[in-house]
């Protein structure tokens, strides 16, 4: 600092003014920099060329992080080619669009669906309800044409068409219940309807189903809608309040169709036996399903975290256990909401209210915000239901972010955390809601620094520019004091 300001005083005002300009423009440069490099790759430039090549120089080297936390570029691009890509999964419990999201949109103006959210279903239904053979039977070109239009009065206007043609049309009823009808009540009828027209057609199917492959398209076709119809019919059942009579659908049809697992009818049986508190076959359910080979969901690590928090959060105080420690059901509990968190770090503020909740998507992205959403939306009741759940989220949820390597290459449990989540649920979520983004990088101290310098570089670039006999007496003067 002495030989600076030395140095300083021995300038005239041009010189010490084309220097403080310059420090200022090469600072600028670094801050720049250093921002670039910490957007694309996560770390600091200054901070990672420190500990890689300056500090095994000093004799720091046996200090030196771990791997995981000091990643070289490469590397890091490496792993995140690596990542699973961010793949959209139809929501098991999506709302009904003519009873309730429409309803939402009539009292609130506002749509709570999004036209990428919407053609997505729109493809859904096309490969669910639509195979090679509908040429054959006139009822089924029309049904085939509905699926495809984006009006939905013009929808509803080709379903009705297509019961003229076929009264035993079951996808026109499905149509029909799921945009048509204005309430839980009108919507059942219609399924009760689909479905009596889908057990005729799927016999029909099964009995020629070997003939042809067509014939095995056909069966496929009418499988999807059999199974549809009776997943649907027992989502009213629980809407209207019926729910062992909702479990008993769920269950006959989880046994009944076995092979069907990827449409997650079993995340609805968990949502029915929380709400009749029927934890041990809450518990019965996960042991099949909450198995390292099978794709992970929100509805599983929370569910699975609730149950082990219900043994304890009554009697859990934070300000015990750091005097005692924790016990061992406590331990699993905590190490539970650490897996949950870990799998989708959206989820605990919506839990605990910290964010407004939103109608969910017909689609979500697993690990997602859209996800979180959509398990709070149906799940907020039991954690509130079981006293003390919250109150164990609240005080253990965030200790997972100082287990997780960071930037994340690597999770301590699954996969790296994808990076792609923030686009795909932006297309998911409606305009209106804020999206929730993990992980909100924190700057490094080096950007603050640089940003700091060239920021003191300007000021004094510009104190020179106006006062340049000034600043050349302050820098004598600061010399003269050091």
């Amino acid at each position: 600092l002495l030989t600076v300001t030395v140095f300083l005083s021995t300038l005239t005002p041009k010189f010490y003014f084309a220097l403080t300009v310059t420090s200022s423009f090469i600072s600028g440069l670094i801050f720049v920099f250093e921002w670039w490099h910490f957007r694309k790759y996560g770390t600091s430039f200054i901070e990672q060329v420190s500990v890689s090549h300056l500090r095994p120089l000093i004799g720091g080297a046996e200090n030196s992080p771990p791997a995981a936390a000091s990643f070289s570029a490469g590397e890091n691009e490496a792993s995140r080619q690596n990542m699973p890509e961010c793949k959209v999964w139809r929501n098991p419990l999506n709302l009904f669009r003519g009873a309730e999201y429409s309803r939402y949109m009539w009292v609130t103006g506002k749509e709570p669906l999004t036209y990428y959210d919407m053609n997505l279903s729109a493809q859904d239904h096309q490969n669910f309800f639509t195979c090679d053979t509908d040429a054959l039977r006139p009822s089924d070109t029309v049904m085939q044409k509905a699926w495809r239009e984006r009006n939905p009065q013009a929808r509803i206007k080709a379903a009705y068409q297509a019961l003229e043609l076929n009264n035993d049309c079951a996808t026109a009823y499905v149509l029909l219940a799921e945009e048509e009808a204005t309430t839980i009540v009108d919507a059942e009828k219609y399924f009760k309807q689909a479905l009596k027209a889908g057990e005729m057609i799927y016999r029909k199917s099964q009995n020629c189903h070997s003939q042809s492959p067509q014939h095995e398209a056909q069966l496929r076709r009418d499988t999807n809608v059999l199974v549809y119809v009776k997943r649907r019919l027992a989502m009213c059942a629980r809407k209207l309040g019926r729910i062992r009579e909702a479990v008993k659908m769920m269950r006959d049809l989880m046994k009944e169709f076995p092979l069907l697992s990827m449409l997650n009818i079993h995340e609805n049986l968990l949502e029915a036996l929380l709400e009749l508190q029927a934890y041990a076959d809450v518990q019965a359910v996960l042991a099949k399903y909450d198995d390292i080979s099978l794709p992970k969901s929100a509805a599983i690590c929370y569910t699975a975290a609730l149950l082990k928090a219900r043994a304890v959060s009554e009697r859990f105080s934070p300000e015990t256990a750091s005097k005692r420690g924790l016990s061992t059901a406590e331990i699993n509990a905590v190490e539970a909401i650490h897996r949950a968190v870990e799998f989708n770090p959206h989820v605990p503020k919506y839990l605990l209210e910290m964010k407004s909740l939103v109608l969910p998507p017909e689609h979500i992205l697993k690990r997602g915000d859209s996800e979180a959403v959509a398990y709070a939306f149906f799940h907020l009741q039991h954690w509130k239901r079981i006293e003390g759940a919250l109150n164990l989220l609240h005080c253990t949820w965030e200790g997972t972010f100082r287990m997780i390597p960071y930037p994340l290459e690597k999770g301590h449990l699954f996969y790296p955390y994808p990076s792609c989540t923030e686009t795909a649920d932006r297309e998911l979520l409606p305009t209106f809601h804020e999206v929730s983004v993990y992980p909100q990088k924190e700057l490094p101290f080096f950007i603050h620094f640089t940003a700091g310098l060239c920021s003191f570089s300007a000021m004094l670039a510009l104190l020179t520019h106006q006062f340049p006999e000034l600043m050349v007496v302050f820098a004598k003067a600061v010399s003269i004091v050091s």
